[in-house]
């Protein structure tokens, strides 16, 4: 049964803006709306330039490769130019004279394409048309009839106005030469495009290192690295992806070509071009290839046989070279996430039209691309990039935050696949502790959301306490025995209730007995929000390391004597806080204390402490404290006493 909280009675939550809006924000708006207008309104002169740039990236490995065959660069470049207008008009060709031979075979299924149109027209419009009909008949037999108005007679009828005739215009018959143009004119805009194309591809190729060094010089001749890292990032992913594109969607259209002559549908080999150039359009276009193939098919047979092996042939192909053939050529990403690619393409299709919508992923990957590098486009790569948006320690504490532990623990599940315990522990676990601990300093946790917090972090220890995650260099070879850690992260569960107030409950806790054989570590936590849990995370990493931990609560340490023999047992003394970075001065007290109790225990301080040796030197004075500044180092020197101590026991027996 879920218990109800009281509403908090603290002080209300401080939360800080993170800044108000200024120059450099109003700047960066004005200059995106600038880009835009500019991209839309010299989209004439842009389109050509584009496609010139994305043609030289799909002809730089054939360049590339020609010229390692002591090529030329002129012929290389010309060589690969002609290679490329041969294919464009291969292709055109192709689809020309496929086009002229469905429209010369169309007659031979005119009586299958007129059967299953009157077929479509019975089900659809006539069954609508003899409705309607119903419908307009019972209303004009509800409706009164109205009187016919009398004609006009006499001499009404001879003032009444005289009825317009009417006019035709007709106009002259067109000559040759207009016959030529109208004919022509489709096609000139598209030769010309051509044309451009390949002429500033040419110049492209030929200039290549001078128009990147010019870039370089532009953008980021401060930070050569970063800038020619950014290019050269962006040219080879591009290349890579278009080349790989294009093997892909020929080989699908190939493919969906060779099945439809299998199944019989006329046009075979122009549904299959026309399938590899629509499928540049992402996620729509090989399925308006599927729609014309599909409705032939439809018509030219009087049955629906075919009409379904050709669904299906297509549905085949696009599953094998969506989720086989292309995450084996990207390396199972593409630099965009799924959301990216559809808005890329609405917005690069209102722009530019049907070419947009083509170059809608190229385009968008190479702004994220160079978003990477530049610090004014990250926002575009953090939007439509597939990286995570947030690190695993910021998902971590965010899950806290949103009281969702279930969700935290399947991320840890998840991560666990890829690493061992520890290191989520030290990675994951501990950034998002040390996150929580800001905030808390901050003053923007209320206390109930600090407990909350408290209790979903000991959900997730116990959970971890059988996970299993890869192995670890550290790990034992015998296995662990969860009985201690199950008893701090109740010990943790009391602190974050507000229940374990007495010192003699914790020392309860505190005297479990060692295991014989295994070296007993006291494991101690600060008085920070998240001291408990960190501790109880401590002592479950501890004990599956073969150690016997031992748990006490911050008040029950302070309070103990020390006589105490659960305490002055203990060789090894673990003070865990995250405080310790601080260094506050309760925590100096305790290390003090510590050392005035127990002088020839070994003193353990983490985590958090810095690397540098002045964060430890801050904490104790005499220099013998052994800084931990992660999980890890922790146990690293929790088994390095232990290997000492193994040492010195036969040396002194002897």
């Amino acid at each position: 049964m879920k218990i109800s909280l009281p509403p908090p009675h603290g002080r209300p939550n401080r939360v800080y803006p993170p800044g108000t809006p200024g120059l450099h924000g109003l700047v960066s708006l004005i200059t995106g709306v600038v880009v835009v207008c500019g991209l839309y309104f010299g989209r004439e002169v842009l389109i050509p330039i584009t496609l010139s740039v994305l043609l030289s990236f799909l002809l730089a490995p054939l360049v590339q490769m020609l010229r390692r065959l002591h090529m030329g660069q002129l012929p290389s470049i010309f060589i690969a130019v002609l290679f490329a207008l041969a294919s464009l008009l291969a292709v055109g060709a192709l689809i020309g004279a496929q086009l002229v031979q469905l429209a010369g075979d169309l007659p031979q299924y005119q009586e299958a394409i007129e059967r299953k149109i009157e077929t479509v027209q019975e089900k659809t419009v006539g069954r609508a048309d003899s409705l309607m009909s119903s419908a307009a008949g019972a209303l004009q037999r509800m409706a009164p009839s109205r009187p016919a108005p009398p004609r006009p007679t006499g001499r009404a009828a001879r003032n009444a106005p005289a009825v317009p005739q009417p006019v035709e215009v007709h106009e002259p018959a067109p000559t040759p030469i207009q016959l030529a143009q109208r004919a022509l004119s489709p096609a000139i805009a598209p030769i010309e495009t051509t044309f451009i194309v390949l002429v500033v591809t040419i110049f492209i190729l030929l200039q290549r290192e001078d128009l990147r060094d010019r870039l370089i010089s532009l953008f980021g001749s401060r930070d050569l690295h970063r800038t020619t890292t950014a290019i050269n990032d962006a040219a080879g992913r591009l290349s890579r992806y278009f080349v790989a594109q294009l093997g892909v969607n020929l080989s699908a259209g190939g493919a969906i070509a060779i099945g439809l002559a299998i199944i019989g549908v006329p046009g075979a080999l122009l549904f299959g071009v026309i399938a590899a150039l629509l499928r540049f359009v992402p996620y729509i276009g090989i399925w308006i290839a599927a729609i014309l193939a599909f409705f032939l098919a439809t018509a030219i047979q009087p049955q629906w046989t075919m009409a379904v092996y050709t669904l299906i042939l297509f549905i085949v192909v696009d599953v094998v070279a969506g989720q086989i053939a292309e995450p084996l050529l990207y390396g199972h990403r593409s630099g965009l996430s799924p959301l990216a690619v559809v808005v890329a393409a609405i917005f690069w299709s209102w722009l530019w039209g049907p070419i947009g919508l083509v170059l809608s992923t190229p385009l968008t990957l190479c702004v994220v691309t160079l978003g990477r590098y530049a610090d004014r486009l990250n926002f575009l790569t953090v939007l439509l990039g597939d990286q995570p948006a947030l690190t695993p320690a910021q998902n971590f504490y965010q899950r806290l935050l949103a009281d969702d532990p279930h969700e935290a623990i399947v991320q840890a599940e998840r991560l666990l696949r890829e690493m061992s315990l520890i290191d989520y522990y030290d990675k994951v676990a501990l950034e998002g502790l040390r996150l929580a601990r800001n905030d808390a300093l901050r003053g923007v946790l209320m206390p109930d959301q600090l407990q909350r917090i408290n209790e979903a972090l000991v959900d997730i220890v116990e959970n971890l306490e059988i996970a299993d995650g890869l192995p670890d260099p550290l790990a034992r070879v015998e296995p662990a025995e969860p009985g201690n850690a199950l008893l701090a992260a109740d010990m943790a569960t009391d602190a974050a209730d507000g229940h374990a107030s007495h010192d003699s409950h914790v020392l309860a806790h505190a005297r479990q007995a060692p295991d014989a054989g295994k070296t007993a570590v006291l494991c101690v936590p600060g008085r920070g929000a998240f001291d408990e849990v960190t501790t109880a995370i401590a002592v479950q990493l501890l004990n599956r390391q073969g150690f016997a931990p031992l748990m006490a609560t911050h008040s029950g340490y302070r309070s103990a004597r020390a006589d105490e023999p659960s305490f002055r047992d203990t060789p090894i003394i673990c003070i865990v806080s995250l405080d310790a970075p601080d260094a506050p001065p309760y925590l100096r007290n305790m290390l003090r204390r510590t050392r005035e109790w127990r002088p020839e225990a070994t003193l353990v301080i983490g985590v958090g402490v810095g690397d540098e040796p002045d964060s430890a030197a801050e904490l104790d004075t005499n220099g013998e404290l052994q800084a931990a500044p992660t999980f890890r180092s922790m146990l690293e020197e929790c088994r390095a006493v232990t290997e000492a101590t193994a040492l010195r026991q036969p040396s002194q027996t002897a």
